[in-house]
């Protein structure tokens, strides 16, 4: 019998791993049947934007946490694929800093090649994942919801690739029930200019915070203050901005602070990070962790080690991104085409442990960086995805928090160069504080192009 296996979401973790067996099958391998389940209509995963908060059109919660003129907060150059450059997909060299729409493309571009999307099961909503140990297999049931009808099926093996950016952790603070402006998560946070001209408070201190408060800086908001629980962000904010300790509790429109200081706000959002949560798995296939560069409870990052049957994909805090994605599906699809073989439980949880206080023992951002990287290299160590210059990524991970501490809202219009063809690239045509338009098509031109939906 074919072995059947089962890929959770067709985000860029899930695309990763078709994109690894498709290049084994290219090369001549004989690969496993594989199914890929998606909620949404299209593929892309977090990259996909909608309007819609809370619920969608079927009733399922809204996977997406995307905002309208969202850029990317990381060089491109950081998160290449090692056998798919920008310059191949666009036809020429970029700038470093793309806008959402174009990473999109980017992704879809290497998905399309590949001619892996009748793999993927569109608007299906995996229900509820359990193992038995009698057959060795998994029942795996989908709501299909265009049809509303749940349909079961039998796998193999399940590769859980559905993200953990996308259930809020939302904390209360005492008197957010009768706050009388707007309270939102980051999840729900859509459009900047629903902020301008208004006093905004952002409770976090962490990516999230720090790129929407300068979105809506840039579309006109009246102040930002960020509320922190351990330490301030501390970069050159321009006047309008602050940093405050954590917010204790709300008075009408006055926020309190931990050091009795206080303010008038209009809006709060909820920058408080997200749950790694997972309703359709059984307890026993249950991963539990807080975001963190090594979750426990898996071998090399990916394998469940109680049932290494079960993986799950990108579940790690985050530097390296789509080219990590990349070197966990390819090792992954290796282990499951009996190219890497897995060693006994004990070693593996021994193994686990140590990554995981190796982890623990780092003291800055540099040693994190240091840390992922040495994953990464590990992984594509033990496979034949393209080799490319992990190391030479750690670089530009590090160049670009010190370009980050040195101007936080000029950082995106720097230049890097890419370690898959040695380009460097060009400027963007507008600096970032007045390129107000994030398509595609406004990216891809020789000058700034209005934003017919801007609200004015």
């Amino acid at each position: 019998m074919t072995m059947r296996i089962a890929i959770l979401g067709a985000g860029p973790s899930g695309l990763a791993q078709l994109r690894a067996f498709e290049s084994a099958r290219r090369a001549g391998a004989e690969v496993p049947e594989i199914v890929c389940y998606e909620k949404q209509s299209d593929l892309g995963g977090m990259w996909n934007y909608t309007w819609r908060t809370g619920l969608d059109a079927y009733g399922e919660p809204v996977h997406g946490s995307m905002y309208r003129y969202l850029w990317s907060n990381g060089p491109k150059e950081a998160l290449e694929f090692a056998d798919y450059s920008f310059e191949e997909h666009f036809g020429r060299p970029i700038a470093s800093y793309p806008p959402r729409a174009v990473l999109r493309d980017y992704i879809m571009g290497r998905i399309e090649k590949s001619g892996v999307r009748d793999q993927i099961r569109f608007n299906m909503a995996v229900q509820w994942v359990e193992y038995s140990a009698q057959t060795g297999r998994f029942t795996v049931t989908v709501r299909d919801l265009k049809k509303d009808e749940l349909v079961t099926e039998q796998f193999d093996r399940v590769i859980v690739a559905t993200g953990h950016f996308s259930t809020p952790n939302a904390p209360f603070f005492e008197g957010l029930e009768r706050f009388p402006g707007r309270v939102l998560h980051a999840h729900d946070f859509r459009d900047a200019c629903e902020f301008t001209g208004k006093d905004l408070l952002l409770v976090g201190s962490s990516y999230s915070a720090e790129d929407i408060g300068t979105q809506c800086y840039k579309y006109g908001a009246k102040s930002v203050t960020f509320s922190y629980r351990s330490a301030p962000m501390g970069y050159d904010w321009p006047a309008t901005f602050d940093e405050r300790p954590l917010l204790l509790r709300l008075e009408d429109d006055i926020a309190h602070f931990a050091d009795g200081s206080s303010r008038k706000v209009d809006a709060i959002v909820l920058c408080t990070g997200y749950q790694h949560h997972f309703p359709f798995l059984c307890d026993e296939l249950t991963l539990r962790t807080r975001n963190r560069l090594y979750p426990g409870d898996l071998y090399k990052g990916v394998f469940w080690i109680d049932n290494p049957k079960l993986v799950y994909l990108g579940m790690q805090d985050q530097y390296y991104t789509f080219n990590m994605f990349d070197a966990q599906a390819w090792y992954v699809r290796d282990e499951i085409l009996g190219r890497v073989t897995l060693p006994d439980t004990t070693t593996m949880r021994a193994d686990s442990e140590a990554w995981v206080a190796r982890e623990e023992a780092t003291t800055s951002v540099e040693e994190d960086i240091d840390f992922q990287t040495t994953y990464v290299r590990d992984l594509l160590d033990a496979t034949d995805y393209p080799d490319f210059n992990v190391e030479a990524v750690a670089a530009l991970f590090k160049e670009w928090k010190h370009d980050k501490q040195a101007d936080i809202l000029g950082y995106r219009n720097h230049s890097y160069r890419s370690v898959l063809t040695g380009t460097l690239a060009p400027p963007h045509h507008t600096p970032w504080m007045e390129a107000m338009n994030d398509t595609l098509e406004a990216f891809l031109a020789d000058r700034e192009v209005e934003d017919v939906r801007k609200i004015a």
